[in-house]
């Protein structure tokens, strides 16, 4: 199979957060469109501008219209594509090839939700198939640990090793205002935490949060109109490799390796060449899965390569500068605020967190049950 992306030739212009961790008052919508806006004005754009709409909102299947409406704009493109938390990663494959094809000029793609103020709780929508759901699991988080649990059993990974991931985590946290949770976390914190799912405490579980988060796609060759430090959309690819947890082929290996290494191909980069990764980490282990299926070290050697502070400030790799959804922010579904750290970060905007001379970077969302895998590789015009 040749991957005939249009390699650099669509640039985000734009991106932008809103109503991280509380917003009491907003719904999902107003909390998407308040991003949008946002993320518009930082591009000098107008809502009258967009023509393309990328929109996924937990309570509307039909939020592609129901956002047009709000915004009082006629899109020529919509997309709803519901992959859970990837979802906004395959819109942003979906509108580079939009864009290239001449089919819209100005992508928004949007999310918003106010799980932690409107529900207070963390919400699975995917329906279990009857032979889990005998069994009473705890979704998603169930399904989680037990990739955890094989992990450990089929390459010693240890539960202070899991730590590390959120330790980590909460010391990029640290450096970011708007993350919800900035409070200092220890391995033996993460360790005594109450249990959720064997091997998995709360501090190995993301937040419930509210938040929402925009991003402003538009061709390269009128990305500088918009955009001082355009960043440029080098590869983009997805994968999924089932839908129930029971389904998984290999709970150790995620669809990741397949998107990740085509989206690398794509861009004409490698792991090496990242100054910066954006990992959907709603579990610890989720981490470790990505780090090792998109190719930053060998497979079962997650858990060594994230001791010693490897993926924290000061460390060789930085991993979720923002804190992540296990300190920052998670809202239902993280993936779109992977990508708007990814951009803050090439921009230079990114404040106390700002990776030193930042070029690449990759974002990588999951969506189901280690189901749906999303990868996109960003650079700043000197990379194309």
């Amino acid at each position: 199979m040749n991957d005939r992306f249009p390699r650099g030739r669509t640039a985000v212009v734009g991106a932008a957060t809103f109503g991280m961790g509380e917003a009491p008052g907003f719904d999902s919508m107003d909390l998407a469109v308040h991003a949008s806006l946002k993320a518009l004005r930082a591009a000098n754009l107008k809502p009258q501008d967009v023509d393309g709409l990328f929109v996924c909102l937990p309570q509307d299947f039909l939020s592609g219209l129901s956002m047009s409406e709000y915004l009082g704009i006629q899109p020529r493109v919509t997309d709803n594509n519901r992959t859970g938390g990837s979802a906004f990663l395959t819109h942003m494959l979906w509108a580079a090839l939009a864009l290239e094809a001449g089919q819209c000029d100005v992508a928004l793609i949007a999310y918003g939700s106010n799980q932690r103020t409107g529900a207070g709780k963390l919400v699975s929508a995917q329906k279990q198939p009857y032979f889990e759901a005998m069994y009473k699991p705890q979704m998603p988080v169930s399904a989680y640990a037990l990739a955890a649990s094989r992990h450990m059993h089929e390459f010693g990974t240890t539960p202070e090793q899991l730590a590390q991931v959120a330790v980590s985590a909460r010391a990029w946290a640290a450096k970011n205002p708007e993350a919800f949770i900035r409070e200092p976390l220890s391995v033996q914190d993460v360790l005594s935490a109450r249990r959720v799912a064997d091997p998995l405490g709360v501090r190995d579980c993301c937040l419930v949060t509210d938040g929402a988060a925009a991003i402003v796609m538009t061709r390269a060759d009128r990305a500088r109109d918009h955009a001082t430090t355009p960043v440029h959309l080098l590869g983009a690819a997805a994968a999924t490799t089932h839908c129930a947890i029971s389904a998984m082929p290999d709970l150790t290996v995620t669809a990741a390796a397949q998107s990740g290494a085509r989206a690398f191909a794509q861009s004409g980069y490698t792991p090496r060449d990242m100054d910066v990764v954006e990992l959907y980490d709603a579990f610890t282990i989720n981490t470790l899965l990505f780090l090792e299926d998109l190719g930053f070290c060998p497979k079962g050697e997650g858990g060594r390569f994230v001791e010693d502070g490897r993926i924290a400030p000061g460390g060789t790799l930085p991993v979720n500068t923002n804190g992540g959804g296990l300190s920052c922010v998670h809202p239902g579904m993280y993936g779109l605020f992977t990508v708007v750290e990814a951009v803050e970060q090439l921009m230079g905007t990114a404040g106390e967190r700002q990776v030193r001379d930042a070029r690449l970077a990759l974002a990588h969302g999951n969506g189901g049950t280690l189901s749906s895998q999303a990868t996109v590789i960003l650079g700043r015009e000197e990379t194309l």
